[in-house]
């Protein structure tokens, strides 16, 4: 078996559980050809990633992401195939598109299932006739180049709700790559968590107390969530080990909710912890926190200092997200503007 370290060196990919292996084992398959590939799986499974991959294990040309969502608009057609002077108002000069920039390399199309049908008969003369047109133009041109796709959408329902087109489905499902969420490889965690610290500019080293936070969350965010997660910690981080107060308060609150309410001690004077538990799967951090400080708020009665001490935090802190998120503390009521 492989060790981390040079499995990372191989193709980017951090962790030793059979689907990751699995994983490194396609992208080797799929680069010694140029066929189309798609690649599938939730949003953060490191769909960029693995498509750098395939283009850096048989490196032609450039690498050229196209985030097909943020593609938008009537300039939409000249941002993938450039367009000629004149061929529209503002169009002073020749401008060459995305793909043509990759031509001889790999166009990585993230989020195919974002692009519109319009665009989608263009892919798709790309993908069969290796060629296109700019904006403006009469003239088709020729281009060589790697077509690798991905999405987090189901295509087989979006093909059959009519929002993606049947022909360019079959032309991308050449060869297919399913990413594993970060729940279903839940031992490549801590190598992950690892080796996102060994990045850092710092070296932190989390509690006993972190660990079991972090190992026992289910990342419904995956990779991309866990990385800034521990982006975050290392900001929030000012001495000695990592603690809970510099985890999100999701990360607090999923830790809290698999135990009872307890009873904590603040300046002699005892108060009950409430356990939070996240409306959903998936809650934001601004959420997170803010039913942190309602719940701190209520179980000191509207004591904002002992809150701030409850929470970890500097009361000056506190004061400013009270005053962000417009909760209105009055004793002992406590009434809040707008959740």
């Amino acid at each position: 078996m492989i060790c981390g370290a040079e499995q990372q060196s191989q193709h980017g990919l951090v962790g030793e559980s059979p689907e990751i292996q699995n994983v490194r084992r396609m992208i080797d398959k799929a680069s010694r050809y140029r066929v189309p590939v798609l690649l599938l799986g939730e949003t953060g499974t490191g769909k960029e990633v693995v498509a750098r991959a395939l283009h850096n294990a048989n490196p032609r040309g450039h690498f050229v992401p196209i985030d097909c969502g943020s593609l938008v608009g009537t300039l939409m057609e000249s941002e993938l195939f450039g367009h000629t002077k004149g061929a529209f108002s503002g169009a002073v000069d020749n401008k060459r598109g995305l793909v043509e920039l990759a031509d001889g390399g790999t166009a990585f199309f993230d989020e195919i299932g974002d692009l519109p049908l319009e665009m989608q008969v263009k892919l798709l003369r790309l993908l069969q006739e290796h060629e296109f047109r700019p904006v403006g133009s009469l003239q088709w041109r020729k281009i060589d180049l790697r077509v690798i796709a991905a999405t987090h959408r189901d295509l087989k329902a979006e093909v059959a709700a009519g929002r993606f087109r049947q022909d360019l489905y079959y032309r991308l499902n050449v060869f297919t790559l399913h990413l594993p969420p970060l729940r279903h490889r839940h031992g490549d965690v801590r190598l992950l968590i690892e080796h996102f610290l060994d990045s850092a500019a710092d070296r932190f080293y989390p509690s006993e107390e972190v660990w079991d936070a972090l190992l026992s969350y289910n990342w419904p965010g995956n990779v991309r969530e866990l990385k800034h997660c521990i982006d975050r910690m290392c900001v929030m981080h000012s001495e000695g080990d990592l603690r809970m107060s510099d985890l999100p308060s999701c990360l607090v609150y999923d830790q809290r909710s698999g135990h009872s309410d307890n009873v904590v001690e603040i300046d002699n004077e005892y108060v009950m912890r409430t356990r939070v538990a996240p409306i959903s799967p998936v809650i934001s951090i601004p959420d997170s926190e803010r039913q942190a400080i309602l719940a701190a708020l209520e179980n000191t009665h509207g004591d904002r200092a002992k809150a701030a001490k409850l929470l970890k935090t500097s009361r000056t802190t506190l004061y400013r997200k009270i005053k962000e998120y417009g909760i209105v503390v009055e004793r002992p009521v406590l009434a809040v503007d707008s959740l």
